[in-house]
C-alpha cells in the first residue's frame, strides 16, 4: 500500500453480498431500505471485489467488513474468510476487518485468534444495536481479550444512524445499546486495544467526545452521515483537541466517498486538519505508517 499516493483511507465500508452463493434475504431487505433512505447514487449490492475496484479507481484505501448479527437477527453476513481472502488479493486498497457476534463467547474468541493468525485480519467491527449487547457486558470481554492480545483496533457502531428508521419497531433495532458511554468501561479495562467510535453519535455526541478526549486509545470515525449534518461540537473538537483522533469514514456503499468528501469541504474543517482526518490519523492507527497500531 503506497501511502504517499493515496488520496484517503476510508475506515468504514461494507461488503454486503457474497461472491459465491445467494444474497441473504434479510441483507437484501435492509440494503434496499438503507439505499432508499440515504438516496445513494451507486448500486448497493456490492461484493468485496466491488469495494476493491471502486476504491482503486479513486486512489483510496478502504477498511472493509461485514456484520455478524446472526444470533439475534438470523442474517447471514459475508464471511470473514471471504473478506480476508479478497483483501489479500488487493493489499494496495483493502484492509480487512472481521465481525464476530459477542454472544459466541469463547468460540468467538477462538475464531478471532484464528482469523488474526491465519487470515491476516487487521481489526474487528461490532454493532451493539444489531448484536443486542451492551459493549461493557462481561460476556463480550472474552472476545476483547483476543483482540487486545494482538493490539488490533475494535470499531463500534454508536448512536442512531438511520438504519431501521420508520420501520415498525425500528426494525427491531434497540438504540440503547449504542450509547458510546458504555465504551468508556471497555477503554478502561482494555487500555491496549484501540477503539473507534463509529458515526456521529446521535443523540450522544457529547458523550462520544468526552470518552475520546479522556481515553488515549479512543478515536471517532465520521461515517454514516453527510458532513453537512455534523453537530457543531464535533467539528469544533475535530479541529482542535481531537484533531489526531478523528477519522474519515463513509459507510460505503450507502454514502459514497465522493459525496462525503464534497460535503466535507464545506463543513468548516480547517485546512491543516483535513489531511489528518482523511489519511494520516488512520495510517497511524492501523500501523500503516510504521509501528504498532495505537
Amino acid at each position: 500500500m503506497n501511502l504517499e499516493e493515496l488520496v484517503a483511507i476510508d475506515i468504514h465500508t461494507h461488503a454486503k453480498i457474497p461472491l459465491r452463493g445467494d444474497e441473504d434475504p434479510l441483507t437484501k431487505a435492509q440494503r434496499l431500505e438503507a439505499s432508499s433512505m440515504f438516496k445513494t447514487d451507486v448500486d448497493t449490492a456490492v461484493t468485496v471485489e466491488d469495494v476493491a475496484a471502486y476504491y482503486r479507481e479513486r486512489n483510496m484505501a478502504a477498511v472493509v467488513f461485514g456484520v455478524d448479527s446472526e444470533a439475534g437477527t438470523g442474517e447471514v453476513p459475508v464471511s470473514n474468510e471471504e473478506i480476508a481472502e479478497v483483501a489479500a488479493a488487493h493489499p494496495d486498497v483493502l484492509i480487512p476487518f472481521a465481525s464476530i457476534d459477542p454472544w459466541k463467547g469463547k468460540a468467538g474468541a477462538r475464531e478471532a485468534r484464528r482469523l488474526i493468525a491465519d487470515h491476516g485480519i487487521k481489526g474487528f467491527k461490532f454493532h451493539p444495536s444489531m448484536q443486542a449487547f451492551f459493549p461493557n457486558d462481561r460476556h463480550a470481554y472474552t472476545l476483547y481479550e483476543a483482540i487486545a492480545e494482538a493490539g488490533l483496533p475494535a470499531l463500534f457502531h454508536t448512536g442512531q444512524s438511520g438504519i431501521g428508521m420508520g420501520q415498525p419497531g425500528g426494525g427491531g433495532i434497540r438504540l440503547k445499546y449504542s450509547n458510546p458511554l458504555y465504551l468508556d468501561d471497555v477503554a478502561v479495562d482494555f487500555p491496549e486495544m484501540p477503539i473507534i467510535l463509529a458515526h456521529p453519535s446521535m443523540p450522544w455526541q457529547d458523550e462520544a467526545i468526552a470518552v475520546a478526549m479522556h481515553k488515549p486509545q479512543v478515536h471517532i470515525d465520521l461515517s454514516g452521515w453527510s458532513p453537512k449534518y455534523f453537530p457543531p461540537q464535533l467539528v469544533h473538537h475535530a479541529n482542535t483537541l481531537l484533531k489526531h483522533k478523528v477519522l474519515f469514514g463513509s459507510d460505503f456503499p450507502f454514502i459514497t466517498p465522493e459525496r462525503w468528501m464534497s460535503d466535507f469541504e464545506q463543513a468548516g474543517f480547517r485546512d491543516d486538519v483535513k489531511p489528518l482526518i482523511l489519511k494520516e490519523n488512520a495510517a497511524r492507527l492501523l500501523g500503516l505508517a510504521g509501528g504498532k497500531a495505537s
